[in-house]
């Protein structure tokens, strides 16, 4: 069966490889072996799709290849028992968009284990508005829940906070009833925060101005990360006793330094957060959550619905670290 599907080819035949993009027709028999075939309707952008549709070989180690982390779609066939030709399922993580055709395509084709079954209670829409960046933040919350933090004990600083992870993390802390610190780099984008349920912003730079300070001021419950390097740094000793850190990126950088101070004479927790290689029933609880206690109603606010010729665009903006908020692909439109 046809099918339209991004595909991202490399020419290496210059001294420095070039990468051209664009929407294909293919077929199923061009999917690689797996026990379910799922036509897609939905996607959502995440920072690792654009690092794959530039051609990062660090995400995506061959091309041509359909980058697309995300996937909400319905079961055309199954090998496995487990899911039934018409079921709507959920998929993110595991290899999907990395080195598996991924769900910039109408169709793909993986292994029963990766797939998700979606929530009654949740559209195909509105589990891609989450995506892995959302469901990202979501585990993060649900990291620093389990590592004591709670409302009522003081703020929490979410870095990143206009990006994918940090605008859903901003949300889903507030509506749990967090006194949530916004920290961007965007000044201009405080309403679109202070909308999310940001009680205060603050800027890089103000956080990274304690940074190689082995104690500071504690200002902070906890710290959302979501992108890495020196504000993680700088966050750690401006955590309050028996506080957390949660880290889940790597944008500004794969190194931390700092202090054992914070860690044995406050208590602080640093906490690593995986979203890709999870066990499937921690990805579906989540996902169960995500369609009960923690649904959102305003997170359609917060994304930007994109057809398929918006999508080459908003991936380099994304990769410009321009990106606003969620966006949500819909396979189905031009």
């Amino acid at each position: 069966m046809a099918f339209l599907a991004y595909r991202v080819e490399e020419d290496s035949s210059a001294e420095k490889p070039v990468y051209t993009t664009g929407w294909q027709s293919m077929e199923d028999s061009d999917l690689p072996d797996g026990d379910v075939v799922i036509e897609v309707h939905y996607s959502s952008l995440n920072y690792k799709d654009a690092l794959s549709a530039s051609g990062n070989k660090g995400v995506t180690r061959s091309y041509p290849h359909t980058p697309g982390i995300d996937a909400a779609g319905v079961v055309l066939s199954s090998s496995s028992e487990e899911f039934a030709a018409g079921e709507e399922v959920v998929l993110f993580g595991y290899d999907l968009g990395m080195n598996t055709a991924g769900g910039f395509g109408q169709h793909i084709r993986v292994p029963a284990s990766w797939v998700l079954k979606k929530p009654d209670n949740l559209t195909m829409a509105d589990a891609m508005a989450w995506g892995t960046a959302g469901f990202t933040a979501a585990l993060s919350v649900q990291k620093l829940e389990r590592a004591g933090i709670a409302p009522g004990k003081g703020p929490v600083v979410v870095t990143g906070a206009t990006g994918g992870v940090g605008s859903v993390a901003v949300a889903l802390l507030s509506k749990l009833g967090y006194e949530v610190i916004a920290l961007s780099g965007k000044p201009e984008q405080a309403e679109f925060l202070t909308s999310l349920g940001a009680s205060a912003i603050i800027g890089r730079d103000e956080v990274l101005a304690l940074k190689g300070k082995a104690m500071a001021k504690p200002l902070y419950q906890a710290a959302l990360d979501t992108t890495g390097g020196d504000l993680v740094s700088a966050l750690i000793p401006q955590i309050m006793p028996e506080g957390a850190v949660s880290t889940c990126g790597m944008v500004a950088g794969i190194k931390v330094e700092a202090s054992v101070f914070p860690f044995i004479l406050r208590g602080v927790s640093l906490l690593g957060v995986d979203s890709v290689e999870i066990p499937r029933e921690d990805k579906q609880s989540v996902l169960n959550k995500a369609a009960a206690e923690w649904a959102l109603p305003g997170l359609n606010d917060l994304t930007t619905d994109l057809g398929r010729s918006e999508l080459d665009a908003t991936l380099k903006k994304i990769l410009s670290g321009q990106g606003v908020g969620r966006y949500r692909l819909n396979l189905a439109q031009e």
